[in-house]
């Protein structure tokens, strides 16, 4: 009982020291609220205090503090959220040095972490990546940086700047640019990449770089302006067959890549559609290798391209081909059903293999000219160079395939799976042959394989959408000019392409205004045509492609003898005419 007694005197005098201070404090802050000199920010320190006194038992005193909270909440509401002064406010909203208090170093943290990142003394900053957008929608902005013409039968595309950008790969971090420049962009010379940087071409995170030995970091994103030129195409017109809201079908010429890729930007289907028939937004159910003619299927919505595309997986939607290929193939039916392997995206080659995909084709003889047969293909399946691949294997390659009639696959040209070579050194003899003839084009290489500087084998096949992630120009044919004439700098090309610098032309119509000289629209001389395309053509300094004078290709170097002559599903039906080489009238070279 004695320890009982001592105890509860004790929580008495406890509790009479508790109610003294109540009182003493209700006082103090009475006088304080008639005090008009008192600031309202110490009002809510006082306030936040005398909670912190009360919470051990006082409930009446909890409303009176939480008004106080809330005053002092709006006091303090415009003051800046990142001050980061030497004392700081704590949770309770008690004010403490921070040298003794180790509480408030973590608020200030993470208010700094809130606010950005304060950077040492020489760290750069790399702001955060942004959203991407992963669909692909090529707009009249895009379509706007240059303008066609035709010539000798050809479309080609004025020479323009484009920018490449990629954000710093997992491999780049730690590495300059330099060395990433000299490991895996050698399509240009470590010279041209000073010079680009002394022109403000090269740009860290929009910024231009001034020194290559800039140590790169996670999330920088990489800008580098080119002056790029594309590879002239077939002049021939593409036609659109139909367009009825839901579906747009075209009858694409040879020569022509379905979306940009590689070298290929301007001279595509979506970029001639976007560009001349106004078609933007269109969703491909399906693709044509470059070099192949033929029925070309867009959506117009993706309601309709889900419904093609599902055709396509449960195969009922019947596709027939037509080419010709070398010798008298035989009568009746042939059914092929090797499966196919891609070797190389690369330059998209493939072969037989057991290994490969699986795949089946029926192929019907329609004539025989004494030298080569016009053949109906139809592809039960869907691989890569099926056709191409499956008539090889049967000893009959289409009469002018750049790869599969080429003779780097043996003196049997791999008639029924027979190489002999591994598939590297397959590639590389392929690559060779076509280099002795000047006709690496056919192979859509990369431009250091095309150009002879050998750097990384980025992969890119027949109608593959255009790689965005590379910061190194692309390859093409160029038009020639003097070291005296290529001194039109990057800004004053920047400040004239605010302008409406081009306009489309054609062997009947030039128009526009190009360098401030007007064309008379309806100029149809071959001098008028001159004039523009000398003048709608601009030489860069640093351009090596603006030196240089390639031949243009010939027709047979832009048509392989494939054609897709038909698609068919439960409710339509969409063809073309016959081409030229596949009626029974051709005369062969």
């Amino acid at each position: 009982m004695a320890w009982f007694t001592c105890v509860k005197g004790k929580v008495a005098g406890l509790n009479s020291l508790l109610c003294v201070g109540k009182r003493e404090n209700n006082h103090f802050l009475r006088h304080l609220y008639r005090d008009t000199n008192v600031s309202v920010k110490t009002l809510g320190t006082l306030g936040t205090a005398q909670a912190s006194f009360i919470t051990l038992n006082f409930s009446q005193q909890q409303s009176y503090t939480a008004a106080h909270a809330m005053e002092t909440k709006d006091a303090t509401a415009e003051e800046d959220s990142c001050d980061t002064d030497s004392t700081v406010r704590t949770n309770r909203g008690k004010r403490k040095n921070e040298e003794t208090d180790e509480a408030a170093k973590q608020g200030n943290r993470k208010k700094q972490k809130k606010c950005g990142k304060q950077l040492r003394p020489g760290e750069r900053y790399v702001p955060p990546p942004q959203k991407r957008n992963p669909g692909v929608s090529f707009s009249q902005e895009h379509f706007a940086e240059t303008s066609y013409y035709f010539e000798g039968g050809l479309r080609k595309v004025y020479p323009y700047y484009f920018d490449f950008t990629t954000y710093c790969k997992g491999r780049w971090i730690g590495k300059t640019l330099l060395e990433v420049f000299k490991s895996e962009f050698r399509a240009e010379s470590l010279d041209y990449y000073n010079k680009a940087v002394k022109e403000g071409r090269i740009k860290l995170n929009e910024t231009p770089v001034d020194d290559l030995n800039l140590i790169l970091k996670n999330n920088d994103f990489m800008r580098n302006t080119v002056h790029r030129h594309e590879p002239p195409v077939s002049g021939r017109p593409l036609e659109v067959l139909v367009d009825d809201g839901e579906v747009v079908v075209v009858d694409k010429p040879a020569s022509l890549p379905v979306h940009p890729c590689g070298r290929y930007r301007h001279n595509t289907v979506i970029f001639i559609l976007g560009k001349e028939k106004g078609l933007s937004g269109l969703h491909t159910v399906h693709r044509l290798d470059r070099l192949t003619s033929g029925v070309l299927l867009f959506a117009r919505t993706l309601e309709v391209s889900k419904k093609l595309d599902a055709m396509v997986r449960e195969r009922r939607l019947e596709k027939e081909y037509v080419c010709r290929v070398e010798g008298q193939f035989p009568e009746g039916e042939v059914v092929c059903e090797e499966p196919i392997l891609v070797v190389s995206f690369r330059v998209g080659l493939c072969r037989v293999h057991p290994k490969g995909k699986e795949s089946r084709t029926v192929f019907q003889r329609l004539s025989y000219n004494g030298r080569s047969s016009v053949v109906r293909c139809l592809p039960l399946t869907g691989r890569t160079h099926q056709i191409r691949v499956h008539l090889q294997f049967l000893g009959f390659p289409i009469l002018n395939d750049p790869i599969y009639g080429s003779s780097a696959w043996g003196p049997n040209r791999a008639k029924g799976g027979l190489v002999g070579i591994s598939d590297e050194e397959l590639l590389e003899a392929l690559i060779e042959e076509h280099r002795s003839k000047e006709s690496l084009h056919l192979l859509d290489l990369p431009e250091e394989e095309v150009s002879g500087k050998q750097g990384p084998k980025k992969e890119c096949s027949d109608g593959a959408q255009e790689n965005k992630d590379q910061i190194t120009a692309p390859e093409s044919s160029g038009v020639a000019c003097d070291d005296n004439s290529c001194k039109l700098t990057q800004e004053e090309v920047k400040a004239e392409g605010s302008q409406e610098l081009h306009k489309s032309t054609s062997a009947a119509e030039i128009e526009g205004e190009m360098n401030g000289v007007h064309k008379e629209k309806d100029s149809v001389s071959d001098e008028a045509s001159r004039t523009a395309k000398s003048n709608a053509f601009v030489r860069d300094n640093l351009c090596g492609e603006c030196k240089i004078v390639r031949p243009d290709p010939m027709e047979k170097d832009l048509i392989m003898y494939l054609h897709a002559l038909r698609y068919k599903g439960p409710d339509f039906e969409y063809s073309t005419q016959m081409p030229d080489w596949a009626k029974e009238d051709w005369l062969q070279d």
